[in-house]
This record gives C-alpha cells, structure tokens and sequence, in this order.
C-alpha cells in the first residue's frame, strides 16, 4: 500500500505543480496588464520590475491555489480512470476511500499551509509592496511623468517632451496644467523649457525646479458681465519651484485590486484587535448622535417629561393661536423637521461607512479561512469527478475545473460585495460560495464511492420511454 501511497502522491505532486506554476504565470500576466500604467514608459529597469512582481504574487495564491487543487485533482484521477488504473485497484479490494487517503492528508496540510501563508506572508507582502512603489517615486521620481502625454501627479497634470539623465530628473519641453478646485472653466498653465526634479529618500516632498518660462492664469470676475472679457495673467520666470507630495506620486485607484486597503495588511490578530476598536468607536459614535438628536429635540435627560406637563398639552394646542400664528409655527416646525431629516441623512452617511470598514475587516478575517476550506472543497469536488467522468489530459478537465471555479469566484465576489454593503453578514457572504459547493462536493464524493455515473440516464430515459408507449403503442400490445 505504501508504493501505491507514493505512486498516486507523485501523480497529484506533479500535476499539481505544473498547473499551480503555469496559472500563476497566467495571473502574473494579468496583474502586468493591470499596473501597466505605472511600469510602462518609467525607465524601470528589470530588477525593479521584478521586485514589483514578486511583492504583488502573494497576493494572486488565494486566486491560483484552489484552482490548482481542482484541476490537478480531475486530472490525476481521470487519468487514472481512463487507463484503467482504478478498475485494477478496485479488482484488488482497494476502495476509492482508501486511493484518496494520501491524497486527503497532503491536501489537509496544503490547507494548513494555505491559512499561515494568508495570515503571515500576504499581509506582510501587501505592506511591502505599497512601501516598494514609494520608494521607487523616491529613488526615482521621474517614473510618474511619461514622455509626450499628460501624467497625473497629486492636483498637477505634467507633461515633458522628453526626459535625460542618470534617473530621468532633467526634462526638456515642460507643460503643467494644474487643476482647480472651482467649476468656473478656469485655467491655469505653466509652460518652460527645461525643468529638475529634485527629491530626497528622507524627505516626502519632490521639488520640481523649473526655469525660463512663464505662467498663465484665467481671471474670474465676480461680475458676470465682466467675464465676456476673458481677463487673464501672464508672468514669465526664471526659475519657478513647485512642491508635490511623493504620496501622490502613486495615482492607483480602488479599482487597482484595491491595494490601498489596509485590512489586507493584517493579520488575524492585528485584525481582531483593530476590530474591537471599530465596534468601541461606532457605538460611541452612535450613542453621541443619539444625544445630539435629543438635545436637538428640546428634550434633556436631565429633565424628564412629568405627568403635569403631558396633561397640559391638549389635542388641539394650535387651537389657541391666530391664523398668522399658526402659519409661522407649522413654518417653523416644516423648517426644523427639514433640518433634522438632512442631519440624520448626514449621520447615517457616516455611520454607514464605518459599518463597511467594520464589515471589510470581518471579510478579511473569513477570508484567511475561506482560503484554506477551499483547497479541501476542490478537491473533493475535483477527485471524485475526475475518477466518474473517466478523462485525463487539458481537454474536458479544464472546461469543468474552469466552469466550477467560475461559479466559485463569482459567488464569493458577489458574497463579499453584498455583505460590504451590510446587506447580509460578512460570515454570510465570505462562505456562500462554499455553501452552495458543498453539497456538490458530497454528492460527487458519493456517486463516485457507490460507482454511479456523473448522471443516472435511466431515470431520465425510463419516463420517456413509457410516454412514448403510452402515446404510440405498438401493434404487439
């Protein structure tokens, strides 16, 4: 049995490896894809472009691994089927509990080693590659501004015709439009002929030096008539020093895998912790909004409301004012009820948003676990259909193991979303995936141990059958 242990381990080992390294392969390209904005036209070179990588690679396992796990298992079982390896093992007494046990305690410990690596090593990888990114705009700070397009830099719109030196600091041909914060069309445009960055790894201000040029401004009068005229300001300059801040160097948005989150950049314990403080702090915020209404209210838990004062109001109490009185105290009540709708509008906004950061950070810790659950869940998904289906090789195998992950990936990116949302609870929506694959997972696992085909065609063609005699009955009958 021990030889037999080795020889399925070494099937699965194998195929596993290869899949794992040519998926990640495929996921590294993606992510190129996705940050090629900041690694093309920077004059990077190939070490920083590899450090680049590597730091953002961990974070691509919790994609990668459980689909390894899925198509190596349908593989190295259909393989198996298909050569008639398992119809030899059965002849011999060997149950396909008893093949799947070796294969069950590398995948046990493959789950093991799945929660450590996104409890320790993604986090920590996160933390290094958003410092990476800053060092580099510090090391070389010229790799924000791309020769002969616009380059958005922190409240500036910069573009060079060209680019010289050691780390690219000289420019040549320098334009900048710097944005406003108004909506009156105004302009601001700074045009010269050369231009130094200038920036220190201690310091998180780049200088941006320029010299012999000039500077156009749009004037706005506060007459509107006045503004026909179009007056604007011109000035030219010798040497003209702008400050930017090197944390504005990186432009990547949310939608750049979000790698600004920094829940991603804990770990189980760190996450709990920041967690207590969330829920401390949100109910703080909630009872302090609460006060505030009240007092808003006119009402003080100083001084609560008696008997005597509720038996002196009466049903009617506008009754006892004139008609311009009434007028001016139902305006005044419209008025105060306005201002207190557009408060609790304004509060629950915010409460609404720390209830989401609360929710992140529950999601990441689900996550670490999810992570680690779906490596057991593929691959009793993936072993048994591979031993009914009865075929090896990158054919049919990869349209089920490609099919599977899909519903997988969708329903955990949609779980995840909503319960963002608060719309249900981040327990919820991190393990709604496995949820609806685990009875996939049971029912595969025991249609494969009873010997029962993918699908029983008897009970679909059996009433068929009889439809058709009942319908046509033949001259026999």
């Amino acid at each position: 049995m021990k030889i037999l242990d080795r020889y399925i381990l070494k099937s699965f080992i194998t195929t596993f490896a290869t899949v794992f390294v040519i998926l990640s392969l495929i996921f590294i390209l993606q992510t190129v894809w996705l940050f090629i904005s900041e690694l093309a036209g920077k004059d990077l070179d190939l070490i920083l472009i590899l450090k680049f990588l590597l730091f953002k690679m961990p974070s691509l396992v919790p994609l990668v691994l459980p689909l390894s796990v899925l198509l190596a298992s349908i593989m190295t079982f259909g393989d198996l089927a298909e050569n008639y390896e398992f119809a030899a093992m059965k002849s011999a007494g060997i149950s396909l509990q008893r093949i799947m046990r070796s294969l069950t305690l590398f995948i046990v410990f493959l789950s093991g080693a799945a929660f450590f690596f996104a409890n320790n090593v993604i986090p920590y990888s996160e933390y290094k590659f958003i410092n990476f990114r800053k060092e580099i705009a510090q090391v070389k700070p010229a790799m924000a501004i791309a020769e002969g397009q616009f380059s958005e830099v922190g409240s500036y719109n910069i573009k060079v015709d060209k680019k010289s030196g050691e780390n690219g600091n000289f420019l040549t041909g320098v334009t900048i439009h710097k944005k406003t914060t108004n909506f009156d069309g105004s302009k601001n445009v700074i045009k010269s002929k050369t231009g130094e960055l200038v920036s220190s790894e201690k310091s998180s201000i780049l200088q941006l030096i320029l010299k012999d040029g000039y500077y156009y401004e749009d004037l706005v009068p506060k007459k509107y008539e006045d503004r026909k005229k179009l007056p604007f300001a011109k000035s030219s300059f010798k040497k003209y020093v702008i400050n930017i801040d090197l944390t504005k160097l990186n432009t990547a948005s949310e939608q750049d895998m979000q790698i600004t989150n920094t829940d991603k950049m804990l770990t189980m314990k760190e996450l709990l912790y920041t967690l207590d403080s969330l829920n401390v702090n949100y109910k703080k915020e909630v009872i302090s909004i609460s006060d505030n209404m009240y007092q808003r209210a006119g009402n003080s838990k100083q001084t609560p409301k008696t008997k005597e004062s509720n038996a002196s109001l009466s049903p009617d109490i506008l009754s006892k004012f004139s008609t311009t009185e009434k007028a001016g105290i139902l305006n005044l009540a419209g008025n105060y009820v306005t201002s207190n709708t557009f408060s609790i509008e304004s509060y629950r906004s915010g409460l609404n948003d720390k209830i989401e950061t609360i929710n992140e950070h529950w999601i990441a810790v689900y996550d670490k676990f999810v992570i680690s659950f779906a490596c057991l869940l593929m691959f009793f998904i993936g072993a048994p259909l591979g031993a009914i289906i009865r075929k090896g090789g990158l054919g049919l195998p990869i349209v089920f193991a490609v099919t599977i992950f899909i519903i997988f990936h969708f329903v955990n990116t949609f779980g995840k979303k909503v319960a963002q949302e608060n719309e249900i609870s981040p327990f919820l929506g991190c393990w709604l995936s496995t949820m609806i694959l685990l009875p996939l997972a049971i029912l595969l696992t025991y249609r494969a141990t009873n010997d029962i085909g993918l699908v029983n065609m008897d009970l679909i063609m059996t009433p068929i059958h009889k439809f058709f005699k009942k319908v046509f009955p033949s001259n026999n009958e």
